[in-house]
């Protein structure tokens, strides 16, 4: 069997972006889970199978860097290419950030989601997090660059509220005779809290990444990259 010409390269590569993208946001999606109903068998999944996505990763990068090396590819190819290697790290990113979310839950309570994950919208802003990563893949699979700058866009108003909740939690931290919905949660978990806000954002940022880099592989505008 003949091996894929150029032109066949970028849009396979396009497919393993994509599902590569769908076992990360079912990651995410379950390691939310874990959050939202503190199911430590669920998460220890979520963390075991990090390694999995981690070796999948290497295989679809060493697949980008041998078309680079074998093809040479010019223009629009170069771009698809180069975009399929940066997307996918993106995408490793995420991954890695929904191991750490899954690795939080083990000592959490009920006491704690119903106080503190409520007091900060946690799950509220998971779920932002997670619509980001899934509409970011759909524009790259179907070439949408509004869906693309709506994606960039939504990544502020996540910023505005993960702010907000770090904020709230950190008041608590600085003046813990404040009377707050979580005022008899303990520094240690409120500081579990911040961290679990802070991966969120993250992976609020790696998805508007992802919907910068297809644009410009749509466009070769760079408008959208930061």
């Amino acid at each position: 069997m003949s091996e894929p010409s150029l032109s066949e390269q970028p849009a396979s590569l396009r497919d393993d972006v994509l599902a590569f993208g769908d076992s990360v946001h079912n990651q995410l999606r379950r390691a939310l889970s874990a959050l939202d109903t503190l199911d430590p068998e669920l998460a220890r999944t979520v963390v075991d199978g990090d390694r999995l996505v981690n070796e999948r990763y290497l295989d679809l990068e060493r697949d980008c860097i041998e078309v680079l090396a074998l093809h040479q590819p010019v223009a629009s190819d170069l771009r698809a290419v180069v975009t399929a290697f940066k997307i996918l790290t993106d995408l490793e990113r995420i991954a890695d950030l929904a191991a750490n979310l899954a690795s939080l839950v083990e000592p959490l309570t009920a006491e704690i989601r119903d106080d503190a994950f409520a007091a900060v919208r946690l799950i509220e802003i998971g779920e932002l997090a997670s619509e980001m990563v899934i509409d970011a893949l759909y524009a790259f699979e179907t070439g949408d660059a509004d869906l693309c700058r709506t994606v960039v866009d939504r990544d502020g108003s996540l910023n505005d509220r993960c702010q907000d909740a770090m904020d709230t939690v950190v008041r608590q931290l600085l003046d813990p005779t404040e009377t707050a919905p979580f005022a008899s949660v303990a520094p240690d978990v409120l500081q579990r809290v911040l961290v679990l806000v802070r991966d969120l954002e993250r992976i609020g940022d790696h998805a508007a990444n992802v919907a910068a880099r297809s644009y410009y592989a749509f466009k070769a505008d760079d408008a959208l990259l930061r």
